[in-house]
């Protein structure tokens, strides 16, 4: 992925995704907003404990720098979860309850999440002009949200996983993300023949949410993935981390949209 600045507000740009002109999208940084330490400045999120006026201008210049409508966007109430909802013209600037990947086919209708840690995953298919975005922790890999991204996207659309190009975005990686035997144990269970995807790093086992979402695509079928390989733990100079900071900060957004 590449850094952008756009418009004061500064962006991680899929370089796979960015060479297509019809598509408009990014992960968020910190740089470009209004709100105060903790949040400091561009808190996309309004549950943090920023005042939601700061937000709503936050919002509004993300949106500007993208050239993109506020109004029309389209997120969820993330629910940690490997559910999937297609967006319609009828959903045109709502908020989808309990989903942790959103996909359409809607010129003009961005689609968004947040994160703080969490993985950001765009898709584009080109052939059939469609888009999805998707959010993946630990209980959205292990319960596999990307294989029911593309499974929808194949049922739903008729797209072909060779023709899909799929970008895993800024998240906590494998440095540091320290799992217990709980979650060591369900990975195990999601992904018997990757344990490569536990990570022994000074005596902890860490779980390597980049290379388990990739090893998705790749069984099934996605062969252009790009992995930014950029940790918002070990950079908060430029990504909110929930497990850096304490839980104590605000939250970046993956937005995509095709161009109306």
């Amino acid at each position: 992925m590449r850094r952008n600045e756009l418009g004061g507000t500064v962006f991680y740009q899929s370089q796979f995704i960015q060479i297509f002109p019809d598509i408009r999208h990014g992960v968020t940084t910190r740089h470009g907003g209004i709100s105060p330490a903790p949040f400091d400045t561009l808190n996309l999120s309004a549950h943090v404990g920023d005042d939601p006026a700061n937000v709503r201008e936050n919002l509004e210049r993300m949106h500007r720098a993208l050239n993109l409508e506020a109004s029309a966007t389209v997120d969820a109430k993330q629910a940690q979860s490997n559910r999937v909802a297609v967006i319609d013209r009828s959903q045109r600037g709502t908020r989808v309850q309990d989903v942790d990947a959103l996909i359409t086919n809607v010129r003009g209708l961005p689609l968004m999440l947040r994160f703080a840690d969490c993985v950001p995953i765009f898709f584009y298919d080109p052939k059939r002009r469609v888009i999805a975005v998707a959010h993946a922790g630990w209980r959205g890999t292990i319960s596999r949200v990307v294989t029911n991204t593309v499974k929808t996207l194949q049922e739903t659309f008729g797209s072909q996983p060779q023709d899909l190009i799929a970008c895993v975005g800024p998240s906590i990686g494998p440095c540091c993300y320290e799992v217990g035997v709980d979650v060591q144990a369900r990975a195990r269970e999601s992904f018997p023949s990757h344990d490569g995807f536990l990570e022994r790093h000074n005596g902890s086992i860490h779980l390597n949410l980049w290379a388990a979402n990739a090893q998705q695509l790749r069984e099934l079928g996605v062969e252009q993935i790009e992995v930014s390989g950029v940790c918002t733990s070990d950079h908060t100079e430029d990504f909110y981390s929930w497990r850096r900071e304490h839980a104590q900060t605000g939250r970046f957004a993956a937005i995509i949209s095709l161009a109306g």
